[in-house]
C-alpha cells in the first residue's frame, strides 16, 4: 500500500501539489508565532511560557469569621474531609485550617476529565446531610484554574492625562472601585475564570455599641443585631385601585447612608422608640483585613486575573487588554487641590506576555537558524542545488503538519514541547538525504543507459520515452529505500514510547516533548515518502529534456 501510494503522487502531481498546499496553509494558521497570516484565518495553538505541571486538583473553600483554627479544623475541615473522600476518582485530600476559613484541596486521578470532578464535588457539597456543619456555614468550590492560571495582575492608580502619577485616591475609594466596577467588567473577558481584588480597604457600615446604655435600656445584643438586618430590605405589599388605576404598595427600606441605621428602631418602651443611635455608635469603616498589596514600597489597590483552565493564556490576556481598553475611559475622575486632573487607570505590574513572547522568540529564532544552518550544509554536501530544494523544503513544512498535530490533539505550545521540533530536526533531514541521494544515483545510471536507447529514436518518441522512463526511475529509487527510512525513523519512534507512559509532574514535562519529536518524524516520512518523489520527478523530466535538447 505505501508503494501504491508513492507511485499514484508521482503520476498525479497535482494531487501532491495540492497537499502541500493544505499543509503549508493549515500549519500557518495553527503556528504560535504570532505570524501575519494575511488573508487566512488565526487560530494558533495554545501558548504559555513553560508546561503545567500541577496536579489535577479542585479546592473547597469555607469561611467561618472569628473561629481559631483548631474549630475550624474540628468543626468544618475534618467532617468535609471525611464527606468527600467517597468522590469516584480521588488520589488523596489535603487540608489546611487557619484563623477564619478552611481549604480543603482534593486531588484526582491523573485521568479524571477536570469539569467532570467538579460536578462530583457539588454534588456532594449539595447533598451533605443537615447538622454536619454550623449554621450559616456554606462551603465554596474554588475557581475552574490551575496552579499556573495567574497571568495578569494589575493595580489601579490615579494618573493624569499625560499618564504621569497624581494620586489624590483613598484606598477605600479605589477598592470600591475595583470591587464594584473593574472586577466586574473584566470578568466579562473570554477564557477569565476570576479576578480577585487585592490591597485596600473594604468599605463597610459599623456599628459600636455601648454596653452601659444597653443595660440601662435592658437592650440585648441580639436585638441590635436584628434591627440592622430588619432596616435593611424592601417589602412587597399588595396593590390599591383608585379611579380605575392600580398602585403597587412598597416598603423602601435598603440602607442608603449612617442616617439610616442610625434612625432604626430597636425596640420602644412607654410609647417611646429606643434607636440604635441611642446605644451605639455608627460609622464608615474598613473591614478587617489579612493581608496587603505593596508597590515599590507603597501600599496600592489592584487584582489578580486567573485563566480559566484549557484556555489559551496568551488569547486570554488579549482579551484582557481588549476590555481594559474599553472600559479605561470610564473610570472615574476628579480634579486635586491643585488643579490637575486625576483618572482612575489600570496599571499591569504583572503580564505574563513578555515571557511568552520571549520564550516564543527563543524557539522562533532557535528553529529558524537551525533550518538555516541545516540548509547551508545540504546546500555544501550534496552540491545540487534542486535536491537541496527538496530536502530543505522537508523541514519547514514537516515542522508546519506538527503544529496542526499540536492544534488537534491540545498540546499547549511552550518551552518543553517546542524543544521537540528541535531534537528531530537531525533525523528529519536524513530521511530527505537518504531519499534524494537514491534519487540522484538512480537517474545519473538511467542517464548513460539512456543515451545509448535514445540514439535510434526520433525527438517525439525520445521525449516521451524519457517523461515515462523519468517517473518509473523516481518510482524505483523511492520504493527501495522506503521500508529501510519508514523502519529507521518506527526505532527511533519506538524509543519514545516510554516517556509516554510517565506519570504525575514528570508525564506533564516530558508527554509534549515526546509527543512533538514524534510527530515531526512522523511528519517527515510524510514528507519525504509523498511529496519530495513527486516533485523531484517533475524537476527531474525538466532536467532531462534539457540533456535530450544538448544532445542533439
Amino acid at each position: 500500500m505505501l508503494n501504491k501510494s508513492i507511485k499514484f503522487l508521482i503520476e498525479n502531481k497535482l494531487v501532491a501539489v495540492l497537499l502541500l498546499v493544505l499543509f503549508v496553509g493549515w500549519g500557518t494558521v495553527n503556528a504560535p508565532f504570532n505570524w501575519d497570516t494575511g488573508f487566512l484565518p488565526s487560530n494558533p495553538v495554545a501558548v504559555d511560557a513553560i508546561p503545567d505541571i500541577g496536579e489535577n486538583q479542585q479546592i473547597v473553600f469555607t469561611k467561618w469569621d472569628g473561629r481559631s483554627p483548631q474549630d475550624i479544623e474540628d468543626q468544618i475541615t475534618y467532617p468535609l474531609t471525611t464527606s468527600l473522600l467517597g468522590i469516584p476518582g480521588v488520589k488523596t485530600i489535603r487540608s489546611s485550617s487557619m484563623f477564619g476559613f478552611s481549604s480543603i484541596y482534593i486531588i484526582f486521578e491523573e485521568d479524571v476529565e477536570f469539569y467532570w470532578s467538579r460536578s462530583r464535588i457539588l454534588e456532594k457539597l449539595n447533598s451533605l446531610p443537615n447538622g454536619l456543619l454550623p449554621e450559616g456555614v456554606n462551603p465554596a468550590l474554588g475557581p475552574d484554574a490551575t496552579g499556573l492560571g495567574q497571568i495578569f495582575w494589575y493595580t489601579l492608580e490615579g494618573r493624569d492625562e499625560n499618564g504621569k502619577v497624581t494620586g489624590g485616591w483613598d484606598l477605600h475609594e479605589l477598592r470600591s472601585i475595583q470591587d464594584y466596577y473593574v472586577k466586574y467588567a473584566l470578568s466579562s473577558a473570554s477564557g477569565v475564570s476570576e479576578v480577585s481584588s487585592i490591597g485596600g480597604y473594604v468599605q463597610e457600615y459599623q456599628v459600636d455599641v455601648n454596653p452601659e446604655l444597653m443595660r440601662q435600656y435592658n437592650i440585648g445584643l441580639n436585638q441590635i443585631v436584628k434591627a440592622v438586618k430588619e432596616s435593611n430590605k424592601d417589602i412587597g405589599a399588595q396593590t390599591l385601585e383608585i379611579n380605575q388605576a392600580e398602585y403597587l404598595v412598597r416598603g423602601l427600606g435598603y440602607v442608603k447612608s449612617i442616617e439610616d441605621i442610625e434612625n432604626a428602631v430597636v425596640t420602644s418602651e412607654d410609647y417611646t422608640s429606643i434607636k440604635i443611635k441611642d446605644v451605639a455608635k455608627v460609622s464608615l469603616g474598613p473591614a478587617t483585613r489579612r493581608g496587603i498589596l505593596d508597590k515599590e514600597g507603597a501600599e496600592v489597590v489592584g487584582g489578580v486575573i486567573v485563566a480559566r483552565y484549557g484556555a489559551n493564556p496568551m488569547e486570554v490576556i488579549n482579551n484582557v487588554k481588549a476590555k481594559i481598553n474599553e472600559l479605561s475611559a470610564g473610570l472615574p475622575t476628579k480634579t486635586l487641590s491643585d488643579g490637575r486632573t486625576s483618572q482612575v487607570t489600570i496599571v499591569p505590574f504583572y503580564d505574563r506576555t513578555e515571557l511568552i513572547q520571549e520564550t516564543l522568540g527563543t524557539l522562533n529564532e532557535a528553529l529558524t537558524l537551525e533550518i538555516l544552518i541545516t540548509i547551508l550544509v545540504i546546500v555544501i554536501m550534496v552540491f545540487n542545488l534542486r535536491a537541496s530544494v527538496l530536502i530543505s523544503g522537508l523541514l519547514p513544512v514537516a515542522v508546519l503538519m506538527v503544529f496542526i498535530a499540536m492544534k488537534l490533539f491540545d498540546v499547549d505550545a511552550n518551552i518543553v514541547a517546542l524543544s521537540g521540533i528541535a531534537i528531530a530536526i537531525g533525523t528529519m533531514v536524513d530521511v530527505g538525504v537518504i531519499l534524494s541521494e537514491n534519487i540522484i544515483r538512480h537517474l545519473d545510471e538511467e542517464s548513460e543507459k539512456l543515451k545509448v536507447k535514445n540514439e535510434n529514436f526520433s525527438q517525439q518518441q525520445k521525449t516521451k520515452n524519457q517523461k515515462l522512463t523519468t517517473n518509473q526511475i523516481v518510482y524505483n529509487a523511492t520504493a527501495e529505500v522506503s521500508g529501510a527510512i519508514v523502519t529507521a525513523v518506527m526505532t527511533t519512534i519506538i524509543s519514545f514510547i516510554p516517556v509516554f507512559t510517565m506519570i504525575g509532574a514528570e508525564g506533564k514535562l516530558f508527554r509534549p516533548l515526546a509527543f512533538t519529536k514524534t510527530f515531526a518524524l512522523t511528519a517527515s516520512i510524510i514528507v519525504a515518502l509523498f511529496l519530495i518523489p513527486p516533485f523531484a520527478a517533475f524537476y527531474s523530466e525538466k532536467r532531462a529534456f534539457k540533456n535530450i535538447l544538448n544532445m542533439l
